[in-house]
C-alpha cells in the first residue's frame, strides 16, 4: 500500500509542477504584449486621455482601451483598434512583437513618420488600415510577408516610392486602398493575380503608364478606381465586361482611344462611371444605355464626338457630365437624349457646356424633374429663346446658359427659383428689361448678364442681393442712373462690371460702401458730374476704371486712400485741376492713365516714386512745367505725354525743350517781339499758297475711284491731307508707333463725330513702294465688307494729295493704347513692360481667332488675311486684341475650289518670314489653311515666348517642331517662366493643372501649324477649342 500511495504522489507533484510552469510560460508572453504596448504608447502624444488604461499597475491588457484579446490564445492581443482617437507621434517598430495580431486599425489619427518595417512579422494579420494619417516614405515591402491580408488601407497619407509588385502574392486580398498619396512608377502587372479582389483604389497618386490588361482578370471587382493619375494608352475593352463592376472611375488621366461599342452591354450594377478629363474620342455607345443601375454618368473633358445616342436618355442618373467634348445636336431628333432625361425623377444635375450643340434649345427643358439642382448649357451654339417655365424647376441652384445665340427677353419665372445660386446668361443676344423680379433671387453668389443687348434702367431691387460677391452686367444697353442700392451690397468683394452700357448721371455717394469690392469698372457710360470723394472708402480696390464718360471737377484727393489699388484709369473725361500730390501714396500703382482730359498744372515729382508704375499716359491735358526723370518717367515705353504743350525737360528720349530759368524767359519775350511780325508775314502768304493749292486740289479728279473705296467713303467721312498733318503734327516723327514695307502708322488727336476716342492711328502708304496702291485697296475692299467686335474699327480714309503735289493716301483708326502684341511678348533693352499672365494671352488668342474664324466663315466673300503675327494683333486698354493691316488680304468667293484655296494666279510670297505657310513659298495657292498656320505659329510663339526667327531655329528646327518635341513631357523646358511662375487669383487653388492648361494651348499650336495644310486644325475648330480650354481654366472649383 506504501508503494501504491507514494506512486500516487508523485503523479500528483508532476501534475502540479507541469502546469505551474505552463502558466508560467503563458504569463511571460503576455507580459511580452503588454510590454509591447507600453513600448507602443511610449511614441504617441494622447491629447484626450484614450490610452490611459495602458500602464504598468494593470497588468490585464484585454482590458486595455481598444485591445481585444485572442479567444484561443488567452492574454494574447488579437486585435487593436486606435482609430479616431486623435494621436500623433509615431508607431513603435515594437508593433511587430504582437504577432498573434489579426487586425490593426489606426485610421483618421495624426500620426506621421515612416510605416514600420516590422509590421512584416505579423504574418497573421487579415485586416490593416492606417487610412488618414500623414505616414511618410515608401511603402515597406515586408507588408507582402503578410499573406493573409484580406483589407489594406494605406490611402490618405504621403507616401512616396513605387508600389510594390509584391503585392501581386497576396492572395487573399480583397480591399486594397492606396489613394491619395504621392506614389510614383506604374501600377504592377501583378495586380492581374489578385483574383478574389474586389475594390482596387489608387486614386490621386503620380502614376504613369497603361492599365494593365492583367486587371481584367478580376472578376469579383466591385470597385475600380485609378483616376487623377498620369496614366495613358487605352481603357482595356475587357473591364467594361464585368458584370459585378458598381464604380469604374479612370477620369483625369491621358487615356486616349474610343469606348467599345458594347461598353454598357454588360455592366447591370454599374452606378458610377467617371471617364472625365481625359482623350477618350469617338461617339459615346448606346449601349451604355443597358447600364440601367447608373447613378453618375462622367464623360466631360474628353473629345466624344457626334450625336448623344436617345438610349442614353432613356438612362434615370443623378448626375450627367458630358460638358466640354464636341457633342452635336442640330435639330429636335439631335437633342431626343436631352428631352428624354426629363423623364427622370430624380436627375439632379445635366452638365452640357462646351461642346457643339446648336439649333433651337428645346421647349423641354421647363419639363425637368423638380429635383433638378444644376444645369449648364454654356458655350454651345444653341439659338432661340428660354422658354417660359423654368421657374417650376424649383429646386435649381444653378443656371448657365452662356455664351451661346439666345435672344429675345428674360422669362420673368425665373425669379421664382428662389434657390438658384448662380445665373449666368451673358454672352448672348437677350434683349428686353432685367426683370425687377430678380429681386427675389436673395440666394444668388454668382450673377452675370453681361454681353447682350438688354436696355432699361438697373432694378433697385438688385440692392437685395445680400448674398452677392460679385456683379457683371457690362458690354449691355442699359440706360438711366446707377441705383445706390447697388452700393449697399454687403457681401460684394469680387468686382462690380457697369462697364460699356449707356448709364447716365453722377456716380451716387454711397459708392463709398463698397468697402470690400476688389474690380469696379464703370467705363464706357455716360456718366456726369464729380467722381465722388466717398470713393476713397472702398479700401479693397485693386481696379477702378472710370475711362470714357463725361465726368468733371478735379481728380479726389481721396484716391490717395486707395493703398491696394494696381490699375487707375480716369481717361477720356473732362477733368480738369491739377493731379493731385496724394496719388503718390498709391505705392502698389502699377498702371495710371489719366489721358484726353483738360489737366492743368505740373506733374507731380511723386509720382516718380511709385516703384511699381509701369504704364503712366498723361497724354492730351494741359500740363505744363518740368517732366521728372526717374522711376516711370525714365522709361520712354511705360510714359506718354504727348499733347500736352507746356511740358519741358525729362529724360532726352522725349525731345521736350529744356526747362528755361525767368532771365531766359524775359529775352526770349524779347526776341519775339521782334521775330513775331515776321514770321506773321510768312504764315500769312503760306496760309495763302495753301488755299490756291486746295482750290486746285477740289476741282482734280481722283485717281483711284475703284468700288471698295467708294464704299469706304460713302460709309465713313473724309478727312483731308491737311487734317491729318496737323493731328499727327506734320507727321512728326515723335508720333511714329511703327513702320512697315508699305507705309507708316502714326499716333494722332482728331475730331470726328465718329470718334469717341479723340486718339487715332493714322496709316500712311508709302506710295513710292511698289504694290502700296494694291496694298490699299485690298485694305479698303477687305475693311468695307468686314464688321467684327475684333476687327480693328476703321474711323476714315483719305485719298488726296499732299502739299507738294504727291498722291497720298491713309487710312485712320482708332488708336490702341497698349500698342501691338508683339511689344509684349519680347523684351527689348530699354523696356520694363509686364509680362502677360495665362488668361491674358488666352483671352487674347480667342479674340484672334475668333475674328479669323468670322474672316473664313461669316463673311461673303470670305476674307483671308494673309499676314497674321503678333505685330498686326493691337491691344486696347482693356487687352481686347483687334486684327489689323488687311493690306494683303484675299477675298475669296466663287474663285473657291473644293479645298478652300484660291484658285486666282500666285503672286509670290504672301505674308511675313516665319509666320507665312511653307506652301505660299512655295507658290501653293492661298487658302484659310495658310491663315490657321499663321495664327498656330503665332500662338506658339505667344506661350513659348520665342519668335519663329529665333537664332536657335535652323537646321531643320522650326517652332513647330521646337514645341511637338517638348509634348507630353517636356512642356516647362518651352513654356515661357513667366507663365509657370505669376498668375492671377483666378488660378491660384489650380496651380495642378496649369501645366495641362498650357499643354491643351500647345496642342492647338501644332494641330494649325502642321507643314500639309489639309491636316491643319480650321479656325472654326481652333476657336471652339481655345473657347473650351478657357471655360476649362475659369471654370470654378467644385
Amino acid at each position: 500500500m506504501s508503494t501504491l500511495h507514494l506512486l500516487v504522489l508523485m503523479l500528483l507533484l508532476h501534475s502540479v509542477c507541469t502546469h505551474a510552469s505552463s502558466s508560467l510560460q503563458q504569463q511571460e508572453v503576455a507580459d511580452g504584449d503588454r510590454r509591447t504596448l507600453l513600448a507602443v504608447k511610449l511614441e504617441l502624444s494622447d491629447p484626450m486621455g484614450w490610452l490611459n488604461s495602458w500602464n504598468s499597475t494593470s497588468s490585464d491588457v484585454c482590458r486595455w482601451t481598444g485591445v481585444t484579446c485572442s479567444s484561443r490564445h488567452p492574454g494574447r492581443v488579437a486585435s487593436l483598434d486606435m482609430s479616431l482617437r486623435q494621436l500623433s507621434g509615431m508607431i513603435s517598430p515594437a508593433i511587430g512583437n504582437l504577432t498573434f495580431l489579426r487586425e490593426l486599425s489606426l485610421e483618421s489619427n495624426m500620426l506621421a513618420g515612416e510605416v514600420p518595417r516590422t509590421i512584416g512579422r505579423l504574418r497573421r494579420l487579415r485586416f490593416l488600415s492606417l487610412f488618414n494619417n500623414s505616414f511618410l516614405g515608401e511603402i515597406p515591402r515586408e507588408i507582402c510577408n503578410c499573406s493573409n491580408l484580406f483589407h489594406l488601407n494605406l490611402g490618405v497619407n504621403q507616401l512616396e516610392g513605387e508600389i510594390p509588385a509584391g503585392f501581386g502574392l497576396l492572395s487573399q486580398l480583397q480591399i486594397l486602398f492606396i489613394h491619395y498619396n504621392n506614389l510614383v512608377g506604374s501600377i504592377p502587372p501583378s495586380f492581374g493575380n489578385l483574383t478574389l479582389l474586389q475594390t482596387l483604389d489608387v486614386l490621386e497618386n503620380r502614376l504613369v503608364g497603361s492599365i494593365p490588361v492583367s486587371l481584367s482578370h478580376l472578376d469579383h471587382l466591385t470597385g475600380f478606381e485609378v483616376g487623377r493619375n498620369n496614366l495613358s494608352g487605352t481603357i482595356p475593352p475587357l473591364l467594361f465586361n464585368k458584370s459585378s463592376l458598381q464604380y469604374f472611375g479612370v477620369g483625369s488621366n491621358k487615356l486616349h482611344g474610343s469606348l467599345p461599342a458594347d461598353a454598357g452591354a454588360n455592366l447591370p450594377s454599374l452606378k458610377k462611371l467617371l471617364l472625365t478629363n481625359n482623350r477618350l474620342s469617338g461617339t459615346i455607345p448606346s449601349s451604355l444605355g443597358n447600364a440601367t443601375m447608373i447613378q453618375v454618368l462622367g464623360l466631360s473633358r474628353n473629345r466624344f464626338q457626334g450625336r448623344v445616342a436617345p438610349e442614353i436618355g432613356k438612362l434615370c442618373p443623378f448626375q450627367v457630365q458630358m460638358g466640354i467634348n464636341q457633342l452635336q445636336a442640330e435639330d429636335e431628333q439631335g437633342w431626343e437624349f436631352f428631352t428624354l432625361f426629363t423623364n427622370c425623377t430624380h436627375l439632379q444635375l445635366i452638365d452640357l457646356p462646351l461642346n457643339r450643340l446648336g439649333g433651337v434649345l428645346p421647349t423641354s427643358i421647363t419639363n425637368f424633374s423638380t429635383q433638378l439642382q444644376w444645369l449648364s448649357i454654356a458655350a454651345n451654339g444653341i439659338s432661340g429663346v428660354i422658354p417660359s417655365g423654368l421657374g417650376n424647376l424649383v429646386n435649381l441652384s444653378n443656371l448657365d446658359m452662356t455664351e451661346n445665340n439666345l435672344h429675345g427677353v428674360i422669362p420673368e419665372d425665373i425669379a421664382e427659383l428662389t434657390n438658384l445660386q448662380v445665373l449666368l446668361l451673358g454672352d448672348n443676344q437677350l434683349s428686353g428689361n432685367i426683370p425687377s423680379s430678380f429681386g427675389n433671387l436673395t440666394q444668388l453668389q454668382l450673377f452675370s448678364l453681361s454681353n447682350n443687348r438688354l436696355n432699361g434702367h438697373i432694378p433697385r431691387s438688385l440692392g437685395n442681393l445680400k448674398n452677392l460677391p460679385n456683379l457683371d452686367l457690362s458690354s449691355n444697353l442699359l440706360t438711366g442712373f446707377i441705383p445706390p442700392e447697388i452700393f449697399g451690397l454687403p457681401l460684394l468683394t469680387d468686382f462690380l462690371l457697369l462697364s460699356d452700357n449707356y448709364l447716365s448721371g453722377a456716380i451716387p455717394p454711397q459708392i463709398g460702401s463698397l468697402k470690400h469690392v476688389q474690380t469696379l469698372n464703370l467705363s464706357k457710360n455716360n456718366l456726369s458730374g464729380e467722381i465722388p470723394a466717398t470713393i476713397g472708402d472702398c479700401a479693397a480696390l485693386v481696379f477702378l476704371g472710370l475711362a470714357d464718360n463725361s465726368f468733371t471737377g478735379s481728380i479726389p484727393k481721396s484716391l490717395g486712400n486707395l493703398r491696394g489699388l494696381t490699375t487707375l484709369n480716369l481717361t477720356r473725361n473732362a477733368l480738369s485741376g491739377s493731379i493731385p500730390q496724394e496719388l503718390g501714396n498709391i505705392t502698389g500703382l502699377q498702371e495710371l492713365c489719366l489721358a484726353h482730359n483738360s489737366l492743368s498744372g505740373m506733374i507731380p515729382e511723386v509720382l516718380e516714386n511709385i516703384r511699381k508704375l509701369v504704364q503712366l499716359d498723361l497724354s492730351f491735358n494741359n500740363l505744363v512745367g518740368e517732366v521728372p526723370s526717374h522711376g516711370v518717367f525714365a522709361n520712354m515705353t511705360g510714359f506718354s505725354m504727348v499733347g500736352n504743350d507746356g511740358l519741358c525737360g525729362g529724360v532726352q528720349g522725349l525731345e521736350l525743350p529744356p526747362c528755361q530759368d525767368m532771365s531766359h524767359k524775359k529775352r526770349h519775350h524779347a526776341l519775339l517781339r521782334v521775330f513775331l511780325p515776321i514770321v506773321g508775314t510768312i504764315i500769312c502768304i503760306t496760309l495763302l499758297l495753301f488755299v490756291l493749292f486746295l482750290l486746285k486740289w477740289k476741282i482734280t479728279p481722283e485717281n483711284t475711284n475703284t468700288d471698295s473705296l467708294v464704299g469706304l467713303t460713302y460709309k465713313y467721312p473724309r478727312v483731308s491731307y491737311h487734317e491729318l498733318f496737323e493731328a499727327t503734327d506734320g507727321f512728326a516723327l515723335a508720333n511714329l508707333v511703327g513702320a512697315g514695307k508699305y507705309g507708316s502708322v502714326y499716333k494722332g488727336s482728331l475730331s470726328l463725330p465718329a470718334v469717341r476716342n479723340a486718339a487715332v492711328a493714322v496709316k500712311v502708304f508709302a506710295l513710292e513702294q511698289s504694290g502700296t496702291s494694291r496694298s490699299f485697296l485690298a485694305e479698303c475692299e477687305a475693311l468695307a465688307r468686314v464688321k467684327h467686335r475684333n476687327l480693328i474699327n476703321i474711323i476714315t480714309c483719305c485719298s488726296s494729295v499732299d502739299t507738294r503735289g504727291n498722291d497720298f493716301k491713309a487710312l485712320v483708326f482708332e488708336f490702341m493704347p497698349n500698342y501691338s502684341l508683339d511689344r509684349w511678348l519680347h523684351q527689348r533693352t530699354d523696356e520694363q513692360q509686364q509680362k502677360l499672365n495665362l488668361i491674358q494671352l488666352l483671352n487674347i488668342a480667342i479674340d484672334v481667332a475668333d475674328a479669323i474664324d468670322y474672316l473664313h466663315n461669316y463673311c461673303w466673300p470670305s476674307v483671308i488675311h494673309c499676314d497674321l503675327k503678333p505685330n498686326n494683333i493691337l491691344l486696347d486698354s482693356d487687352w481686347t486684341a483687334y486684327v489689323a493691316d488687311f493690306g494683303l488680304s484675299k477675298l475669296i468667293g466663287e474663285s473657291m475650289n473644293i479645298s478652300g484655296s484660291y484658285t486666282g494666279s500666285s503672286i509670290g510670297i504672301r505674308g511675313t518670314v516665319g509666320y507665312v505657310a511653307p506652301e505660299y513659298g512655295a507658290g501653293g495657292q492661298i487658302s484659310t489653311a495658310g491663315d490657321s498656320y499663321s495664327f498656330g505659329i503665332t500662338l506658339l510663339e505667344m506661350f513659348t515666348g520665342r519668335a519663329p526667327t529665333d537664332d536657335m531655329f535652323r537646321e531643320g528646327l522650326s517652332l513647330h517642331l521646337f514645341a511637338e518635341m517638348a509634348l507630353p513631357d517636356k512642356l516647362t523646358e518651352i513654356v515661357d517662366t513667366v507663365l509657370l511662375e505669376v498668375q492671377p487669383c483666378e488660378l491660384a487653388a489650380k496651380d495642378d493643372k496649369l501645366l495641362a492648361y498650357l499643354a491643351s494651348v500647345v496642342r492647338v499650336g501644332i494641330s494649325c501649324s502642321k507643314h500639309i495644310p489639309s491636316e491643319r486644325m480650321s479656325m472654326k475648330d481652333t476657336a471652339i477649342e481655345l473657347h473650351r480650354i478657357r471655360y476649362a481654366v475659369m471654370e470654378p472649383s467644385m
